[in-house]
């Protein structure tokens, strides 16, 4: 790949260094205005409320954008407050993530824990600085940082999948994350992390994806863009989501459906009802469920006690 305005040299203690465009209130100026003309309206982006923006950021980690739009209002429909979620059955919660096909169940737990955090220690209100927000249950830096951009315009920069794929092909930023991450602040216009943000995600999610739509999408950054002028497109290893069809994930989420059906099941009865190959001395029998059970338990989803005085286990749905 070629390098950037502002050649790359060596450092002193021999590291190789690396520069952005010397013009960057341009490249900044191209970029929201490329974004603010046009992007795609998801309803998350057109409020600043921070209870709305933490439920879309935890529902996007495991699902595509356009499928958690649904979710997403449906969610908020029953849930309208953080107030309302805290007082909700927590296995009404995590039902509705099964349902949804969300992912890991623990985030719908982790999200009503913190629901309850807001509402008894923080007094209803949200915390607004990154540092604060990860005092919530389940919110990490990222999820921390985008909710403090987003809803408070308070955050560092966000760098996701995109913005390092869009900051390694545009300006040659080497792969190693100290780097991606010090070149995105450098980037980022003081005090405009909601709109930023947005901005290079979107770049990121409909210009610079694995395979370039520059010309299609008008991207903005092409004047300056290393990879545009070379035709290298080449950008670190992007991880693929692991399929969902007969995933750890995909049976937590039977687990948790057929328990809120029955409310609780011995476990060869459970076995039978969630995979139509399991055997109780199989590859997929009762070491297997009480390895899956286990962890649901130590999630504080499910509970295992013993039914009988001979020792089979039956697993109830925690409430």
């Amino acid at each position: 790949m070629s390098e950037s305005d502002g050649d790359a040299d060596t450092d002193a203690d021999g590291t190789d260094a690396w520069h952005l465009p010397d013009d960057l209130e341009a490249v900044r100026t191209a970029l929201i205005e490329w974004y603010e003309n046009d992007h795609r309206d998801f309803p998350w982006r057109r409020t600043d409320d921070p209870y709305e923006i933490l439920v879309s950021e935890v529902m996007s980690q495991q699902t595509q954008l356009d499928r958690v739009v649904e979710a997403w209002e449906a969610f908020l429909e029953r849930w309208p407050t953080t107030a309302a979620l805290a007082d909700a059955d927590r296995a009404d919660v995590v039902g509705f993530w099964t349902d949804h096909s969300l992912g890991y169940n623990n985030r719908a737990k982790y999200l009503h824990e913190a629901a309850g955090q807001v509402e008894t220690e923080y007094d209803g209100e949200f915390p607004t600085t990154p540092d604060e927000l990860q005092e919530l249950m389940g919110v990490g830096p990222y999820t921390a940082n985008a909710v403090a951009s987003f809803a408070f315009n308070n955050g560092d920069a966000v760098v996701d999948t995109n913005v390092k794929r869009v900051t390694y092909r545009a300006f040659s930023i080497p792969d190693d994350d100290a780097a991606f991450e010090a070149a995105a602040n450098d980037l980022m216009p003081a005090g405009r992390s909601r709109v930023w943000n947005n901005a290079i995600m979107e770049l990121g999610g409909v210009a610079c994806t694995q395979t370039p739509r520059c010309d299609e999408i008008g991207c903005p950054w092409r004047e300056w863009c290393d990879a545009y002028a070379s035709g290298d497109f080449t950008a670190p290893d992007v991880p693929t989501q692991p399929s969902f069809e007969g995933s750890r994930r995909q049976f937590r989420g039977r687990v948790i459906g057929t328990l809120r059906e029955y409310d609780e099941l011995e476990l060869d009865t459970l076995g039978h009802r969630i995979r139509v190959d399991y055997t109780p001395d199989g590859e997929y029998g009762r070491e297997w469920l009480e390895g899956l059970l286990g962890d649901l338990e130590d999630d504080g989803l499910v509970t295992l006690e013993d039914a009988d005085a001979d020792g089979d286990l039956v697993a109830r749905l925690q409430r």
